[in-house]
């Protein structure tokens, strides 16, 4: 059993990973695909946190918490390697939304970014209840 610390901390970062995606679906529902990626990248970067959280860690820099995503519970056969392929992904595009020239973002590009973070939610949100 965890000590009430660090549920609460688990607690707070899955909520807000829940809160981003509900903020990544209304910004597709308005055609806002930018920041559908955005969001949908960070609900999959707040769900990792938590599972920091679950180890004792706290973790600020995003390729820290990639980092520690992929080794901890990739390469341990936790969690299903195309889960690494989300998390890697969207961060990709993120990063390439956010900074970089790309101007032009097709629905299905937000759409499927927003269908992975959803998934990689769940899949966390379980493993982290059967602790």
């Amino acid at each position: 059993m965890m000590d009430e610390e660090k549920q609460q901390v688990i607690r707070q970062r899955m909520e807000e990973a829940r809160e981003t995606l509900v903020e990544a679906k209304t910004l597709l529902d308005r055609d806002l695909r930018r920041g559908t990626i955005n969001r949908s990248y960070y609900a999959m970067f707040y769900a990792v946190l938590a599972l920091a959280a679950s180890k004792g860690l706290a973790i600020s820099k995003h390729t820290h918490a990639i980092a520690f995503f992929d080794k901890e519970f990739v390469r341990k056969g936790i969690f299903p390697k195309e889960f690494s392929g989300y998390l890697h992904f969207g961060f990709e595009e993120r990063q390439t939304r956010d900074y970089g020239e790309i101007w032009e973002i097709d629905r299905p590009d937000a759409e499927t970014t927003l269908l992975e973070a959803e998934k990689f939610v769940d899949v966390v949100e379980n493993y982290l209840k059967s602790l």
